[in-house]
């Protein structure tokens, strides 16, 4: 399984960007697909995901503002960021789940994800 993020770059706030994650290597699908980040010093943050059922979850820091999507082969899933603020600043992840969920999984537990790419950078200038 092979994920390759492209789209980061460096941003004024109150700026937008939108990151690009192909995903290959699943001829299935994924049953999931995610965006994290890590800021120097700090956790892994949960950014988005999206089931193959189409449902979509938010950390708390971006609701409102970040939208996951993926086009229609999902091959390719997208983070519009919107509103970016400098504690925004990270590197971001693609993430994909390509087991089958158990009963109470969650698209915002990292462990749940078992391919990851190998980041993007954003930097949002204040």
């Amino acid at each position: 399984v092979q994920l390759v993020e492209s789209g980061g770059g460096l941003v004024q706030a109150g700026g937008s960007l939108r990151l690009s994650c192909v995903v290959s290597g699943l001829p299935a699908g994924a049953y999931a697909k995610g965006w994290f980040r890590q800021a120097p010093g700090k956790e892994r943050e949960f950014v988005g995901g999206i089931s193959w059922a189409g449902g979509r979850a938010y950390g708390d820091a971006v609701k409102g503002r970040f939208a996951i999507s993926e086009d229609n082969t999902k091959n390719r899933v997208y983070l519009q960021m919107d509103s970016l603020k400098p504690e925004d600043t990270a590197l971001y992840y693609c993430t994909a789940k390509s087991t089958r969920p158990h009963s109470s999984w969650s698209l915002r537990d990292p462990a749940e994800y078992d391919s990851w790419g190998q980041g993007t950078q954003v930097t949002v200038s204040s």
